[in-house]
């Protein structure tokens, strides 16, 4: 007897329907990296919290148990598992964990954060529509970015597991540094294709098979 497919979930329609802010430029990121030298993606549909909470106060340890940590200074990154908080500002931060931490395809993070706040001074807000992710690696990843980027991001200074928001080409976005090679930007959805277009124009010299 022939299996019938299972019928598609909520979620997975959820899912189907969404489309994310670079899409468009999917092609062209693929035909703009060279493998080895600088690879341009976008990794859409992150869920992204932010959270707003005073250090060291009881909302601050509530929040911290359902994440795992919040990040203590400037610059510092909190990850345990697959969810990561940035340091935002002092008592500012955001949560990036994978697609399926959200609550509309059944993930439980958004309501455990909320539950966590109570009716506390805070905020636990819902931005994973309010940005999208691009991924940069390779070693040349650096010297692309250093085109539009005001922060120092010799190795000795930017390290790995950092990040900082910045502007990029004068578009407001938040840089994380996840690898020796490799970052992760979060500009809002409405600057993507102008920040995806920014960055494939200035990785074109290095994504070039005629240079070395």
């Amino acid at each position: 007897m022939a299996e019938t497919a299972a019928s598609p979930t909520s979620a997975d329609k959820n899912l189907a329907a969404r489309v994310s802010p670079a899409k468009q430029l999917a092609e062209a990121f693929a035909a703009g990296s060279l493998a080895g030298t600088v690879e341009l993606s976008e990794v859409p549909f992150l869920t992204m919290v932010g959270l707003r909470a005073d250090a060291g106060s009881e909302t601050a340890t509530r929040l911290a148990a359902v994440t795992g940590g919040l990040p203590a200074g400037s610059g510092s990154v909190a990850t345990k598992g697959d969810a990561s908080v940035l340091w935002l500002g002092p008592s500012e931060f955001l949560v990036v964990a994978p697609t399926e931490a959200h609550e509309s395809l059944g993930g439980d993070l958004i309501p455990a954060l909320r539950e966590a706040l109570g009716g506390d001074s805070g905020q636990v807000v819902d931005l994973s529509a309010n940005r999208t992710t691009f991924e940069l690696t390779g070693p040349r990843a650096r010297a692309v970015l250093e085109k539009g980027c005001s922060l120092d991001l010799h190795p000795r200074v930017f390290k790995a597991g950092t990040a900082f928001s910045t502007e990029i080409a004068n578009i407001p976005a938040i840089l994380w540094k996840t690898g020796e090679e490799s970052f992760r930007i979060f500009p809002r959805a409405s600057f993507a294709e102008f920040l995806g277009r920014w960055l494939l124009d200035a990785m074109r010299e290095y994504a070039s098979p005629e240079v070395p």
